[in-house]
């Protein structure tokens, strides 16, 4: 038999970790003889496109893996390949059809059969022939006649019967049987797929060390399972050994709190800091108020870059914390954050959500506020998902949640914030994505800041400027981005700032060397000739630069860039005073921050003066 595992990804540089896992077990674990192949698309793609490539496959079964953003695409997919390929069996799995299989079968006839929950041992048992009655976790149809008096019971009750389709002297029904859920599985009996790690070239890799979750958020489906279980960690180290031996660039943990547990955390984090590559970035999602002094120590000893974390906030107004059944103290939680921010060595990344329970436009401003200060290197604001299954989509009702009906259930109102301020902070999020999460605009961000009496003001004036010039909806490119940001400046104050300007060159030439200078930039022609026989001076260059072999003048002054400022830039934007003093600031882009992605910069004065000591106004 052939069988195809269809992953239909949201971006060409996500990989689906499920397929790959229900793959390797059945053929390793199981040793099933079947064909299995795996083929990827992207939401991106032409649905027709996608089906082209499925049906060409001509795979006696098909299983679709199932997610909140894909459910559209593969059940159109699905449709349209039981239309042309009647024989081929369809099954699906993952999150956005586990919780309601019953009703999936009974709404979509072209899905055979459906597996909820982990699915490696269900799938492998289902394609080694077991009947399926003795095979927990999934939803099928059986097939019985109306006439016939030894119908099928499930639990001491014919469960769904409905008509299938009529024959001359009798009519066939279809009996849904829903098979309860099994033990959860061991950890260790998990295979590593990534063997070969040519079919994942440019994509991140993902790779998980527990499974389960032991909170109860309300909003999130990973509450819904309470048994947290974890990988040996002999068996963890020996593949983390393979990602830091092939100098992989990513590895994301999908855990979901993975410093449940803290031997195992401090285990990992040690391990990694032992054998760091200096290349590979590992990225977890934790809750931060779990940390303590000894976890916290051992996090200001890794490399810079060498870990992230994703912290989910999602509010800080406690009766909302309370209602979404979240546990966390959040004054340990911003100590910790901020701890680890004066550490400058990792990327924080907090999460905030809109529309939750008893979260109104102002609380919601001050949530912003709070999380802004803890200065992560993103803020992501998101918007509430009610998914089925979820308490929150249980407490629907009584919280006076309206939201998309289809996926990706996203709320539109609550009881405690209306569809107007939902699009007013729809605005908002867009404007930090593009400026604050960016990071391409930190300084003059900073200094914007300090007309403001709260951050979030500054992101809903942007916005409203936006939807005012009527520049939402286009595609801006980098340098059309600052000058933007620079006519909301000079418009809010009523006046050019030369010195404004100076924080966007700043901004700019921190993260690129420049092929042409923006039209509004200084015109720094007195200076160029200054800043080429500096170059010339290879001994003077090697004492601000680590080059390794030879020097060569002329690449050394296109590799590099100086720019003249008549202030101290960072003095200016973050600590707000404006000290004028001629600064000659040399960009080094060999050494950039593994943190920030910012270029290195000296002030190269001295080393003017010495060279050009009759050049007075350096």
């Amino acid at each position: 038999m052939k069988v195809l595992l269809v992953a239909i990804n949201a971006k060409y540089i996500h990989s689906n970790l499920a397929v790959y896992s229900l793959q390797k077990y059945a053929l390793e674990k199981k040793k099933i003889k079947d064909d299995i192949l795996i083929k990827e698309y992207t939401i991106n793609q032409f649905e027709h496109d996608i089906l082209r490539d499925i049906y060409m496959e001509k795979a006696d079964l098909v299983v679709f893996s199932c997610y909140i953003w894909n459910i559209e695409y593969v059940l159109h997919i699905a449709c349209e390949l039981k239309t042309v390929a009647s024989k081929t069996k369809i099954w699906a799995g993952g999150p956005e059809i586990s919780y309601d299989g019953k009703e999936v079968l009974k709404k979509y006839p072209f899905i055979d059969l459906v597996m909820c929950g982990e699915g490696e041992e269900s799938f492998s048992r289902l394609l080694l022939g077991e009947e399926k009655s003795q095979i927990p976790g999934i939803v099928y149809r059986s097939y019985v006649n109306a006439n016939d008096t030894n119908l099928k019971f499930e639990n001491g009750e014919i469960i769904d019967f409905y008509p299938q389709k009529e024959r001359l002297e009798e009519t066939e029904y279809t009996n849904i049987i829903e098979n309860p859920q099994g033990k959860c599985m061991n950890m260790d009996d998990l295979p590593f797929v990534y063997d070969d790690l040519h079919k994942f070239e440019h994509k991140i890799l993902y790779y998980e060390t527990s499974r389960g979750c032991p909170f109860s958020c309300s909003y999130c489906l990973s509450s819904i399972d309470k048994t947290v279980r974890f990988r040996s960690l002999s068996l963890v180290k020996k593949e983390l050994d393979f990602f830091l031996k092939n100098k992989v660039k990513q590895v994301k943990f999908v855990d979901r709190t993975f410093n449940c547990k803290k031997k195992h955390a401090m285990e990992i984090w040690t391990y990694l800091r032992d054998h760091d590559n200096g290349i590979t970035n590992f990225h977890f999602e934790v809750s931060a108020d779990l940390f303590d002094e000894e976890e916290l120590a051992l996090l200001a000893t890794l490399r810079p870059g060498l870990i992230q974390l994703e912290i989910g906030v999602q509010s800080t107004n406690p009766k909302t914390i309370e209602a979404i059944r979240r546990k966390m103290n959040l004054k340990k939680l911003e100590k910790n954050v901020m701890r680890i921010h004066e550490m400058k060595n990792m990327h924080q990344h907090l999460d905030l959500i809109a529309g939750l329970p008893y979260e109104d436009y102002e609380t919601f401003k001050k949530s912003f506020d709070d999380i802004y200060r803890m200065k992560p290197q993103q803020l992501q604001l998101g918007f509430l998902k009610v998914l089925k299954g979820s308490y929150m989509h249980e407490m629907a009702k009584e919280y006076g949640l309206i939201y998309q009906s289809r996926p990706v259930y996203e709320v539109y109102r609550t009881n405690w914030i209306s569809y107007d301020e939902i699009l007013e902070l729809k605005g908002v999020e867009e404007m930090v994505e593009v400026y604050y999460n960016s990071s391409q605009f930190v300084y003059a961000l900073s200094y914007l800041q300090q007309e403001y009496d709260r951050p979030f003001y500054l992101f809903k004036d942007l916005a409203n400027y936006y939807e005012k010039e009527r520049l939402n909806g286009r595609n801006h490119t980098r340098i059309a981005r600052y000058e933007i940001l620079m006519r909301f400046a000079f418009e809010k104050w009523g006046e050019e700032r030369d010195d404004f300007k100076e924080v966007l060159l700043y901004d700019l030439y921190l993260r690129e060397n420049l092929k042409s200078r923006p039209a509004w930039a200084t015109d720094i022609s007195e200076y160029k000739k200054i800043y080429l026989n500096f170059f010339k001076s290879e001994e003077k260059v090697r004492s601000y630069l680590e080059i390794k072999g030879e020097y060569d003048s002329k690449k050394a002054a296109r590799k590099y860039h100086i720019e003249p400022f008549s202030v101290d830039i960072p003095k200016l934007c973050l600590e707000g005073e404006r000290v004028l003093k001629r600064q000659h600031i040399l960009f080094d882009y060999d050494e950039k921050s593994p943190l920030t992605g910012e270029a290195k910069t000296t002030m190269i004065n001295r080393a003017l003066r010495e060279v050009f000591s009759n050049f007075v106004r350096i």
